[in-house]
Formats: structure tokens, C-alpha cells, sequence
């Protein structure tokens, strides 16, 4: 399975006319995983954990202001016991993985899956986000690697951009903000090059920051999936682009 990053967007996602055919085409043109193991931007803990692997898992309702009918959708999964020894597996006995049996599927997961496997019917687990720092978030990826041998979809769930507090026009079809739009096409750029090491510094060295991401948990789940790849510098295969209220919905599949 190749591993991918997707931007999740917020539960109205669900209702959008362009991008709800595009995900789902996405998932329908992929082999079908065994298993999901996705990492998301709104789930940053350290060390490194795993969602509760029971059947029918909770939803996380993570965001606010939204119409009711959203904190009543479930996304009831199969058990993910055998996903999850697998994933544990991988880690040495001196970084055990911790076994988080309470939590949920926050909306970074459950919103793009809902839309790709509306059925439910495949195990998925979710992982922390155990840092920030993109060369760390790449060696997590590659631990991660054997999952793929194992038909598991490694996800992650972000947003190549995402600078809510700077956008003036929260309307889907907004004209892009020249820091979004910098932004992207320099992260796309990057990664054609094969410019790893450019895009983890991308603190430093990319246009639009730091409005692209004032905070930068919705660009780093993109270096877990990165990490996951067999050659991070091979050019990934964009999937999805164009804007979504003026923020880049840029999605890849690696190797």
C-alpha cells in the first residue's frame, strides 16, 4: 500500500460537492487496505499512542459551531486488536507504544474516511503526533514502513496549508491568499525535486511562512507519511489540489 497525505478538512467537507467525489475516487482507484493507521493533526501527544482498538470506537466531535446533525454521525470500525500488536510490534521494548483505550477517532480521521470507506468495515487505528520535528516525524515513518507489506494504508491528515486566522473570505470557491498559494506551490515543488531536506526546513526556507501555518500540526503529518515511502525523494503523485476557502487541499500518494 502506498502510503498518502490528504488534507481533512472541518466535517462540512462532508457536504462539498467537489471534494467528497474526489476523495471517494481516490479511495476506489487505490487497492483495498487490510487495515488504516492514520495520523492526524489534531492528536499531538508524546510518547508515541495508539487510539482504543475495540470494535465500534467513539468519535472525538473536536471543533465547535457546526449544524447539530454533525456530533450525531458515527463511524462504527471493526476491531483493530491485530492492527494494533502490529503496530507495537515495530517499536523497541525501550519505546513502548502507549495504549490510549479511551480515545476516540478525532475529525481529522474520521471526516476523510468517512467520505473514502463509508462502509466502516475496515479496522483503523489512530497514532499521536509524538513531536514536531520533521526529521523525527520521518524516522516514525519509516519505523512504520513493514505496515505496508502487511496491505495497511498509512495516512496522514493535515492540511498543506492552514492559516484560519488570516483568511477574510470563508467561502469554499475563495481566491487563495498569495501565502497559500506560495506556500503550496513551493511544498509541490519541493517534493517533484525530491528536496526533503528543503521541505523539513521549511520554517526557514518556505515563501508564505509564517501565515501558512502560524502553528504547524496540519503540515506534519505530512513527514510521517513521507517517511513511510520506500524513497522519500521519489516525486509523489498528486492526487487532489486547488483551494478550499483560499487554504491548498494539495494531497499526495508517495512511491
Amino acid at each position: 500500500m502506498k502510503p498518502i497525505f490528504l488534507g481533512h478538512g472541518a466535517p462540512p467537507l462532508l457536504d462539498d460537492p467537489v471534494w467528497v467525489p474526489q476523495l471517494a475516487a481516490w479511495a476506489q482507484s487505490m487497492e483495498r487496505p487490510t487495515a488504516i493507521l492514520i495520523v492526524s493533526a489534531h492528536w499531538e501527544s508524546a510518547p508515541v499512542s495508539l487510539s482504543a482498538t475495540g470494535a465500534s470506537t467513539p468519535l472525538i466531535y473536536d471543533f465547535g459551531g457546526f449544524a447539530p446533525h454533525y456530533y450525531e454521525m458515527t463511524y462504527p470500525t471493526p476491531d483493530a486488536n491485530a492492527l494494533g500488536d502490529l503496530v507495537t510490534s515495530l517499536f523497541p521494548d525501550g519505546e513502548p507504544v502507549h495504549q490510549h483505550q479511551s480515545r476516540g477517532l478525532d475529525h481529522g480521521a474520521w471526516v476523510p474516511l468517512k467520505v473514502m470507506y463509508p462502509e466502516a468495515d475496515i479496522p483503523v487505528l489512530q497514532l499521536s503526533l509524538p513531536t514536531s520535528d520533521p526529521e523525527a516525524l520521518m524516522a516514525l515513518g519509516a519505523r512504520l514502513r513493514p505496515l505496508r507489506d502487511h496491505g495497511v494504508l498509512i495516512i496522514g491528515s493535515g492540511f498543506l496549508t492552514h492559516g484560519l486566522p488570516f483568511l477574510r473570505d470563508w467561502t469554499p470557491n475563495a481566491t487563495p491568499p498569495g501565502w497559500s498559494r506560495d506556500f503550496d506551490l513551493w511544498a509541490a515543488d519541493a517534493l517533484d525535486r525530491g528536496a526533503v531536506d528543503e521541505l523539513m526546513a521549511f520554517r526557514d526556507l518556505a515563501p508564505g511562512m509564517p501565515y501558512a501555518h502560524p502553528t504547524v500540526e496540519h503540515l506534519t503529518p505530512l513527514f510521517v507519511a513521507l517517511g513511510a515511502a520506500a524513497d522519500p525523494a521519489s516525486t509523489p503523485k498528486t492526487v487532489i489540489d486547488g483551494y478550499f476557502m483560499g487554504l491548498a487541499k494539495r494531497s499526495f500518494a508517495f512511491d
